[in-house]
């Protein structure tokens, strides 16, 4: 079985590889493997979107099969957030004990994460903005133009009319008490949202 860590921080990864080093089960877990392939399960790191990129995480949630398990950092709450916006329903503490975390492995090998009394499940109905009353096409809208995509460039990513994106633009500024793109990017941004640009040649 293939379990990849994904952290910016060589210590992470060292402890968790060492925890993994101990597992006594009826398979072989590593860290590495085919890349025609996908992992087993993905340890991913909330700290990697520390400066608002969430690029990577979109593909392992979205263009994988793969079980995705965040490792939550509880002076970062906001990292979680944005994880947990993005789609992903378990996580895991920096402060989990050897046998916690082999259990959860294992847990999530078997398909019974569920069940289990060490992962967190995050309810995949929260998203940014949801304390201000957003609903999760406002937060996805909004997350966009923090990004600093235009009005077009949003309607094209989530297959909408442009007098969509506009509606929408325009409640989430109600909701939210703004009534400028910077006011709202600015609330946005302090609220979680990410700020990575889009890619080049959008806007």
């Amino acid at each position: 079985m293939w379990v990849q860590i994904v952290t910016t921080q060589r210590v992470v990864e060292l402890g968790l590889r060492a925890m993994l080093a101990g597992v006594s089960a009826p398979f072989t877990l590593t860290t590495s493997g085919p890349t025609v392939a996908d992992p087993d399960v993905v340890l991913f790191d909330v700290i990697c979107m520390r400066d608002g990129d969430t690029t990577e995480l979109d593909v392992w949630v979205k263009d994988t099969a793969t079980q995705v398990i965040a490792v939550d950092r509880t002076l970062r709450p906001e990292l979680g957030a944005q994880a947990r916006a993005h789609g992903v329903e378990w996580s895991i503490t920096l402060d989990i004990t050897d046998a916690e975390f082999v259990q959860v492995i294992k847990e999530a090998i078997a398909g019974t994460l569920e069940e289990s009394d060490v992962a967190q499940e995050w309810d995949p109905a929260d998203f940014l903005g949801q304390d201000a009353g957003l609903s999760p096409r406002e937060s996805t809208v909004l997350e966009l133009v923090t990004r600093g995509y235009g009005n077009q460039d949003i309607a094209d990513e989530l297959y909408l009319s442009i007098n969509s994106v506009k509606t929408y633009i325009r409640s989430t500024y109600r909701k939210i008490d703004v009534s400028t793109r910077s006011q709202a990017v600015a609330w946005a941004v302090q609220a979680g949202f990410p700020t990575v640009p889009p890619p080049a040649g959008s806007r």
